[in-house]
């Protein structure tokens, strides 16, 4: 199955890069490229790329806008996007995976790195393991501002055992770990995950880190609260 990509970033010459190291592939075709956010929003709109390789700097509207109205729960087929950035702690990359993205890769990853990456946000994961978004949050989190898009996710509606295993995803651990700590069955706390992200409407593990954290069930000091 083909990987349709759009590209998006206001300098030609990454743009035809970025192009070049994707259509090399047989199995990626990059059907669009655009120059900034609002251009981006309009060719994505009519063409439904399968993924979208977003710079966060851009004129007219930057990444981080764009990313959020992609990715938005009320469009009918919200969108993959794998940002770009030229720095791997940047406040920016927090604030791009608050709106929706799936990760991110720095600008002077080898074309190799940009073709593993297209692949597995394709596929529907994370590219950017939890340990690593709580760890940008945590550094970053008296310089951000409260999400402006929606309130903090409600985690009233999860049981007290998905209570449990959203704790444990949000220290980064593994299923398998999850698995050891709580005493369950792998295939259990895979169950239990599946759940979680269905209830909170979230696409992957990355943005159930950002739920537990912007719902105050992790600290930015890197400690969990009190359980109830």
């Amino acid at each position: 199955m083909t990987i349709r990509v759009a590209v998006v970033d206001d300098q030609p010459l990454m743009r035809i890069a970025l192009r070049m190291s994707l259509a090399a592939e047989s199995d990626i075709e990059v059907v669009a490229q655009g120059a900034d956010g609002v251009e981006a929003l309009d060719l994505i709109e009519r063409l439904e790329p399968d993924v979208v390789v977003m710079d966060i700097r851009m004129p007219r509207l930057d990444g981080i806008a764009a990313t959020r109205r992609l990715t938005a729960s009320g469009r009918g087929r919200p969108q993959r996007v794998l940002i770009m950035t030229t720095f791997d702690l940047d406040e920016y990359v927090v604030e791009a995976l608050r709106a929706g993205a799936s990760g991110f890769i720095l600008k002077d990853a080898t074309s190799e790195e940009l073709v593993r990456a297209v692949r597995v946000v394709a596929r529907g994961e994370a590219l950017l393991a939890p340990a690593v978004t709580r760890r940008l949050l945590d550094r970053y989190a008296r310089r951000l501002p409260p999400a402006s898009s929606a309130p903090a996710t409600d985690l009233s509606q999860l049981t007290s055992r998905e209570l449990a295993v959203l704790r444990l995803v949000a220290q980064g651990m593994s299923n398998a770990a999850i698995a050891a700590s709580m005493h369950l069955a792998e295939s259990s706390v895979k169950t239990h995950v599946s759940h979680v992200l269905a209830k909170l409407d979230k696409r992957d593990r990355v943005q159930l880190v950002i739920a537990a954290y912007e719902a105050g069930l992790v600290q930015p000091t890197g400690g969990l609260l009190p359980s109830d």
